[in-house]
């Protein structure tokens, strides 16, 4: 059996804490909210990722579309709120939910790439 192969932005299984949680997706960028700042004056942006794709399941090729909610904060919040509504990104991050009370999944960007043209563009990740 093939082992899944692990996004590069996503940490070692023994560096996190109960296990691994790690997401990575392409699409476009269907929806950003405005920005806001978190109580300690952090950035935080909002946002949907629509992806579509063909995926082998079974043996069987299907269509596979869904819409995410997307979240990034700090630095990387301010290049989320900078796209255009449109935009093919890679994002990989982990998945959680969105409150105590909702328990809706929401991917928190660690890593965004904007896909541009042949040559992918700006690149965001957990350097800083």
């Amino acid at each position: 059996m093939k082992k899944a192969s692990r996004p590069s932005s996503c940490p070692q299984p023994d560096l996190q804490e109960q296990g691994l949680n790690c997401f990575q997706i392409e699409g476009v960028l269907s929806e950003l909210g405005a920005l806001r700042y978190s109580p300690g004056g952090v950035p935080v942006q909002v946002g949907r990722i629509e992806h579509g794709s063909k995926q082998f399941e079974a043996g069987v090729l299907r269509d596979v579309g869904l819409e995410m909610p997307v979240v990034a904060v700090g630095d990387k919040a301010r290049m989320l709120g900078a796209a255009r509504l449109g935009s093919p990104v890679r994002i990989s991050g982990f998945v959680a939910a969105r409150s105590l009370r909702s328990r809706t999944p929401v991917l928190h960007i660690d890593t965004i790439e904007f896909l541009e043209g042949i040559h992918h563009g700006i690149q965001a990740g957990n350097e800083a």
